[in-house]
């Protein structure tokens, strides 16, 4: 549709309305913010809820495996072996033999419960994740001197920092004379880890391999076995040849399958809020459709005199048509710099409303991530964008055509 100076012109004289015409003014401005700010908090809300997913998954999948092999037994005692059948497995990146267990952690009477993982100091240091955030201490000291990690928020809960010692006490104790004796050692924090992650950073701790196998009773063996494949979304493949390669003996477990609830719970949250806020643009565009029809009612003589002065219908249809859609392109260009500023700058505006207000806003316990993301996905904006100009461009075509249908000698008579 292609619109000439004449009705530029026009149309922009009737989006500036004047005084007796005000109250189509305030229609015309609120569905500029209605739109605005539906586009705006839309492409936030998308990017927040994508840097989400995108931050649990990274820190998920890196400090856990993409894949787990349990043994159906007790233990898995030939892990030397089984490791080298993993690695031949096409896809196979690397393998991490693990003791894993739940233990109580006491120091000075306080306690609370912590899960074990025993990793040679080689597979911790392989691990980027606990590798690259290393709050306090020193790596280089895990594994020395009963030396282990801890998470930084475990240790704030704690009250302790690098170089106290925490008694781990082990569910299963030892059966002596006198009954049941729980079983327990003393082991020096050798440094503080923070992924930024709530539940690993308050809950896990990191041991050496041969000082877990001693805690929990098993010589030469481990629990589980930890792999890391090439392509982490596409693990069914891998699986089904590392279960060829395993035998019936073990049974593995995909990072999908474990965390199927949690990130389908994200998934199902994101297409409800999606659906939620697009009303906040219906509702505009609405607005639109009221204020142009008042428009088109207001102006039945200027509509009479351009028809009688030679104007078409379709000049008199262009002319409202653009009207309209006029306040749903702009509102809908500054909804997109809006949105996309504020998901650019979202962490430096959460802290600046937590100091001014003193109020924690999305606290760690709650969310899991001690850093609010935001990741702004190209393909969703564009649906955004889409959704809102497809709406500015339908919601005035009515009024535009009712304009275009008036009969100028019914309203230059009723004038």
């Amino acid at each position: 549709m292609v619109f000439n100076a004449f009705e530029r012109m026009v149309a922009g004289r009737y989006l500036r309305a004047r005084r007796e015409e005000g109250f189509v003014s305030v229609i015309a401005v609120f569905s500029f913010l209605g739109i605005m700010l539906g586009v705006a908090v839309l492409i936030i809300v998308m990017a927040v809820m994508n840097g989400f997913r995108q931050e649990l998954l990274s820190r998920i999948l890196g400090v856990n495996g993409h894949l787990t092999v349990f043994s159906n037994g007790p233990a898995i005692q030939d892990f030397e072996d089984l490791d080298r059948r993993l690695m031949a497995v096409d896809g196979v990146v690397s393998v991490t033999p693990q003791v894993q267990g739940q233990v109580m952690v006491t120091v000075e009477g306080s306690a609370t419960g912590a899960l074990v993982r025993g990793m040679s100091p080689e597979d911790v240091a392989a691990r980027p994740i606990l590798a690259d955030n290393i709050a306090a201490g020193s790596l280089d000291d895990y594994g020395k001197d009963d030396g282990i990690l801890i998470g930084q928020r475990l240790a704030q809960s704690l009250g302790v920092w690098v170089g106290d010692r925490i008694t781990l006490v082990s569910p299963s104790g030892n059966t002596t004379v006198i009954g049941t004796v729980p079983r327990l050692k003393s082991y020096r924090i050798a440094a503080l880890f923070d992924v930024g992650m709530y539940e690993y950073d308050n809950g896990f701790i990191y041991m050496p391999l041969e000082a877990a196998q001693l805690f929990y009773r098993l010589p030469k063996a481990v629990n589980a076995i930890e792999v890391f494949v090439d392509d982490p979304d596409h693990t069914r493949a891998t699986l089904n040849a590392m279960q060829a390669a395993l035998g019936p003996n073990y049974r593995t477990v995909d990072w999908q399958r474990s965390n199927a609830a949690f990130f389908g719970a994200i998934q199902t949250e994101r297409n409800v809020m999606f659906l939620i806020l697009s009303l906040i643009i219906v509702v505009a565009a609405f607005n639109v459709l009221s204020g142009q029809t008042m428009l088109v009612k207001d102006k039945g003589r200027d509509i009479a005199i351009l028809r009688t002065m030679g104007a078409t219908r379709g000049m008199v249809m262009r002319i409202f048509f653009l009207s309209g859609a006029s306040i749903g392109v702009v509102g809908t260009a500054f909804g997109f710099v809006l949105g996309f500023l504020f998901a650019d700058n979202i962490q430096t505006i959460r802290e600046f409303l937590q100091n001014l207000t003193g109020i924690g806003l999305f606290p760690a316990e709650i969310y899991f991530l001690s850093r609010l993301p935001a990741v702004v996905d190209v393909g969703e904006v564009v649906l955004i964008v889409g959704l809102a100009l497809a709406l500015s461009f339908l919601a005035p075509l009515y009024p535009a055509w009712r304009a275009a249908r008036l009969d100028p000698v019914e309203a230059l008579r009723y004038e």
